[in-house]
C-alpha cells in the first residue's frame, strides 16, 4: 500500500461522515456473544478435520500460535474502536487515519471476505441437514437458510443481537457438554468404536505421536505438518474482528469492547484447544476422516447416536450464526463505505429501525450465488472458497495492523477525535492516555505482520491455497484500479 496519499498533518475534525443514526442498542452480553459466535463455526466444527489430518495432535500448538496472533490483531482494532467507535470499523479507521484509498480497499476487501465466508457456510449447511434428511439437496438447504437469516437481519440491530446471543449460547453449552462428556469417557474408560482406550496419552502414542508429520513434510497427498495446519487454523479464527464492527452500535464501548477483547484468550483455550484436545483423546486423530464433524464423531464412537444428532444440530446452528454475523458485518461495512463516498449512495440509507436495508439485501443477493456454486461445484465450494476467504482475511488483518500504527502517529501529532478523551493532547501524553492500549505497540504490529507473511508463504505450498494467493493479488489489483476509476469520475 502506498503512503503517498497519507494525510500530511493530523485532521482537526472528524471529516469522515458517519451519521449517528445507527441505533446503539447492543448490550455487553450481545457483544460478548457476537464475538464468540463469529469465531466458532465451520472452521471449528467442520474445518478442524482438515487441520487435524495435517498436524495430528500438534494442531493444539497451531491453535495456540494462531490464537495469539489473532488476539493481538483484535487488540489493535479495539484500541481504535474504544477511542473512536464508528460503524465500518477498519474501513472508517483506514480512511481517517491512513487515506481514502486505504479505506476503500479495506472496506471492499472485508465485504468480499465475508461474502466468501458466507458462501463457505452455505456450502456446508447441507451436510448437517443431510445427517437427518439425506434426500434433501444441499442447494435447497442453502437457499432456505439464506432467506431465513436475511429476514432476521432486517428486524433491527437489537433483534440481531438477540438472535446471535442465543445462537452462541447453544454453541457454548454444546461445546462445554462435549468436553464434559469426553472427559467422562476418559475417566470411566468407556469402550469406543476404535477399540483404543480413551486417554490423553493417545496424543503421544497413536499414529506417530504428537508431531506425526513434523513441522513440515511432504507426502503423496501434498505438504503436511504443523506449519501447514496454521493456514487452516487462521481461517478458523476469522470473525473475531466482529468486535470492532459492533462498536458503532454499542451502548458503552469503553467498557464492553475491552472486556469482549480480553475474553478472546479463554475462548481460544476452551473452545479450540480444550475441545479438540478432548476429541483426539477419545477418537484417535488418524481416524478423523472429515466425512462428518469431529464433534459428531466423538459421540458416534461411543455409541451415543442421539447425542450425536443433537450435536449435529449445534453444528447447524453454528453455521447459521456465522452467516448471521457475516451478513450483519457486510451490511454495516457497505453503509460505512457509502457514507465515506466509497460506495453507491443508496447503500447508506437506513429504514425506521436503523437498519441499512440496502446493504443487507445487496449482500444477500450476491451471496445467493453460493446456492448455484454449491449445486454445480459442491467440493469446490468448500475447498477453494475457504482458501480465498483466508487470503482476504489476511489482507484485512494486515491493514488493521498498519492502520493501528497510522492511528498512533495521528494521535501523537494531536489529531485524536474531538469527542475522545485524547482530544487536546499530543506527543507521549496522548499515547499514554489511550484507554485500551495494544501491548508493546512499537513491536507487536511488526511481529504480527511477519507471522501473516509466513502464512501467505505457506499457502503457496498447497495447490488450493496457491490459487487463493494468486486470486488475492488479482483482487487487490482490481481494488486499486476500481478506486482510481471511482475517483476519476468525481
Amino acid at each position: 500500500m502506498s503512503t503517498t496519499d497519507a494525510p500530511k498533518k493530523p485532521r482537526e475534525t472528524d471529516d469522515v461522515p458517519v451519521p449517528a443514526t445507527l441505533r446503539k442498542s447492543l448490550k455487553n452480553r450481545h457483544i460478548q456473544l457476537i464475538a464468540l459466535g463469529g469465531a466458532i463455526g465451520t472452521g471449528l466444527f467442520y474445518g478442524s478435520s482438515e487441520s487435524i489430518a495435517l498436524a495430528g495432535p500438534s494442531i493444539l500448538l497451531a491453535y495456540l500460535i494462531g490464537g495469539f496472533a489473532i488476539f493481538m490483531i483484535v487488540r489493535a482494532l479495539s484500541e481504535m474502536s474504544v477511542e473512536d467507535p464508528k460503524a465500518g470499523a477498519f474501513s472508517y479507521y483506514a480512511t481517517r487515519y491512513w487515506s481514502k484509498r486505504a479505506g476503500f480497499i479495506s472496506g471492499w476487501n472485508y465485504w468480499f471476505n465475508y461474502i466468501l465466508v458466507s458462501m463457505v457456510e452455505l456450502a456446508v449447511v447441507g451436510s448437517f441437514v443431510n445427517y437427518w434428511f439425506p434426500a434433501i439437496p444441499t442447494w435447497v438447504s442453502a437457499a432456505v437458510f439464506l432467506v431465513l437469516i436475511t429476514a432476521a437481519n432486517l428486524l433491527g440491530v437489537s433483534k440481531f443481537g438477540e438472535f446471535e446471543f442465543w445462537f452462541a449460547i447453544i454453541k457454548i453449552v454444546a461445546v462445554i457438554a462435549m468436553i464434559i462428556g469426553g472427559l467422562a469417557v476418559i475417566i470411566f474408560a468407556l469402550p469406543t468404536a476404535s477399540g483404543i482406550k480413551a486417554s490423553f496419552a493417545n496424543w503421544f502414542t497413536v499414529g506417530g505421536g504428537f508431531f506425526p508429520n513434523g513441522l513440515m513434510g511432504h507426502t503423496d497427498n501434498g505438504w503436511t505438518g504443523l506449519l501447514m495446519a496454521l493456514v487452516v487454523v487462521m481461517f478458523s479464527f476469522g470473525g473475531t474482528e466482529l468486535i470492532g464492527i459492533t462498536a458503532g452500535e454499542t451502548e458503552d464501548p469503553k467498557t464492553t469492547i475491552p472486556r469482549a477483547t480480553n475474553d478472546i484468550i479463554w475462548r481460544i483455550l476452551v473452545f479450540y484447544i480444550g475441545a479438540l484436545g478432548v476429541i483426539m483423546a477419545v477418537v484417535p486423530w488418524n481416524t478423523i476422516d472429515g466425512k462428518s464433524s469431529p464433534f459428531v464423531q466423538i459421540f458416534d464412537s461411543v455409541g451415543i447416536h442421539a447425542a450425536a444428532g443433537i450435536l449435529n444440530f449445534v453444528c447447524l446452528t453454528a453455521v447459521m450464526s456465522v452467516y448471521n454475523s457475516g451478513l450483519y458485518a457486510n451490511s454495516r461495512m457497505l453503509y460505512s463505505l457509502a457514507k465515506q463516498g466509497n460506495a453507491p449512495a443508496y447503500l447508506g440509507k437506513l429504514n425506521s429501525k436503523g437498519v441499512p436495508v440496502a446493504g443487507v439485501l445487496t449482500s444477500a443477493v450476491i451471496t445467493a450465488i453460493a446456492v448455484v456454486v454449491v449445486f454445480v461445484w459442491p467440493e469446490f465450494a468448500f475447498n477453494y472458497l475457504m482458501s480465498i476467504a483466508t487470503i482476504a482475511g489476511i489482507i484485512n488483518w494486515t491493514m488493521i495492523m498498519f492502520t493501528e500504527m497510522k492511528f498512533r502517529k495521528v494521535v501523537e501529532a494531536g489529531g485524536a477525535p474531538e469527542d475522545s478523551d485524547l482530544a487536546g493532547k499530543s506527543g507521549q501524553e496522548a499515547l499514554d492516555a489511550i484507554h485500551f492500549k495494544l501491548p508493546f505497540a512499537k513491536v507487536t504490529p511488526w511481529v504480527v505482520l511477519v507471522f501473516l507473511a509466513l502464512v501467505v508463504v505457506l499457502m503457496c505450498f498447497s495447490a488450493s491455497y496457491r490459487i487463493a494467493v494468486i486470486a488475492g493479488a488479482i483482487w487487490l489489483a482490481i481494488l486499486f484500479v476500481a478506486y482510481q476509476i471511482t475517483q476519476a469520475k468525481k
